[in-house]
């Protein structure tokens, strides 16, 4: 059988039926310690298909109609559900048409990064209740717990969420934060690696949840961009550095060490002394040595670079093509993902630009693969990790996940 490229949609994927991608593999449980199992599958299946009526959510979840009537009382008890009407056409009494209430649950994520941090607030439906950018270069844990305070309290004056239904903080940051020695960082920022991000930010009577920030941004590509039509895909976070996450199966996978994905650290050239890696040069921190090396400095807005600056810039995503096609070629033969999503801060243009060369290159360099999954723009891009984190307490609460299968019910 000849390699083939599957091609992407206008708006995503390979079609896919009303029952989401994701809830293909909702399914209930008769155990013992499935109750919150339940729950959460039912909870996750009326968001992808909302509105829904109960004898469409036994379909879907292959609980029985008993256990959906009392697990929707329980939920709309909660204020997580809310009635959406009835549907009519159909004999007997119109079927109630269940939908997940915005305002039913709250979350706050913060991406930290060396050349900015952001701060997001999502409503139960994941639309943005709230959004904070600042540029700071290499912020200190003290500007952080600052920004995070003053944000919080500004959210709470503006009444934009109920904070008595956040249900939690989730933060997304690159591992090896403060050791990376990225261009201008300060020599005090490896304090960073001494620092207990649960208890800097902890003090907001809130649950705090840490994650990678490649990792973090898969996670809101998988819930809310275009990962409802892609199962298994490999997601490249284009920041101050370079990192990946994967997700397979519809399930974000990190690892024996929390660290699959992490592509930036793989070596370029063949220096024994000091040798580069492949974030040195794919980054946001390498596409400004490239302005600076080409004699373009003091670049303050990627996205609106004209003449030489556009030219040097376009130069710059030849060479991270050329770098990222190895590597690509590998994840392709290894995962066969349905997709390759390239977000974070590279401004949309260069981000295209990117994708076309990739494709153009792997399609030449890959032609004896089997399949070649295609390579777009992701749906969330700058604020992906951020979202992504946001997502955290979510998935601890509420969404199904295989370790909510392990708890012991209380």
């Amino acid at each position: 059988m000849p390699p083939s490229d599957r091609k992407p949609t206008g708006s995503g994927f390979a079609p896919y039926d009303r029952v989401n991608m994701l809830s293909a593999g909702l399914s209930g449980t008769n155990l013992e310690r499935g109750s919150s199992h339940n729950l959460r599958v039912t909870l996750q299946a009326i968001r992808l298909n909302a509105p829904v009526t109960k004898v469409e959510l036994a379909e879907i979840t292959g609980l029985t109609p008993p256990s959906i009537t009392n697990i929707t009382r329980k939920l709309l008890a909660d204020g997580l559900i809310t009635e959406a009407g009835r549907r009519r056409g159909e004999r007997g009494q119109p079927a109630l048409k269940l939908a997940i209430d915005p305002d039913g649950a709250f979350s706050i994520g913060v991406n930290i990064d060396r050349d900015h941090i952001t701060m997001v607030a999502l409503d139960f439906l994941g639309e943005l209740r709230a959004r904070v950018v600042e540029d700071i270069q290499f912020a200190m844990p003290d500007q952080v717990a600052e920004f995070v305070r003053r944000n919080l309290e500004a959210i709470r004056a503006a009444g934009q969420v109920d904070m008595d239904r956040i249900a939690g903080i989730g933060v997304a940051i690159p591992d090896d934060f403060g050791k990376v020695d990225l261009p201008q960082r300060p020599s005090e920022f490896g304090v960073w690696e001494t620092v207990d991000l649960k208890h800097l930010l902890g003090a907001h009577d809130l649950e705090v949840f840490v994650e990678n920030d490649a990792t973090a941004a898969a996670i809101g590509e998988l819930q809310f961009g275009h990962g409802r039509g892609a199962r298994t895909f490999f997601y490249i976070l284009i920041s101050a550095g370079l990192g990946g996450g994967l997700v397979i199966d519809g399930h974000s996978v990190t690892g024996s060490s929390g660290r699959s994905g992490e592509i930036g650290f793989l070596p370029i050239g063949k220096a024994r002394r000091n040798p580069m890696v492949l974030q040195d040069v794919v980054s946001l921190s390498g596409l400004h040595g490239h302005l600076a090396d080409s004699g373009i400095a003091d670049v303050v807005r990627l996205d609106q670079l004209t003449g030489p600056a556009a030219k040097a810039a376009l130069e710059w995503t030849d060479k991270a093509a050329d770098l990222l096609c190895d590597p690509l070629l590998v994840i392709n033969a290894l995962i066969d993902p349905d997709a390759i999503f390239i977000g974070g801060r590279l401004p949309a243009q260069l981000v295209d630009q990117l994708c076309d060369r990739l494709a153009l290159n792997i399609r030449r360099q890959g032609a004896s693969l089997p399949a070649r999954a295609p390579i777009q723009r992701a749906a969330l891009a700058e604020d992906a990790a951020a979202m992504g984190a946001a997502i955290l307490p979510f998935s601890s609460r509420f969404l199904p996940t295989r370790a909510a299968m392990m708890k012991t019910e209380t």
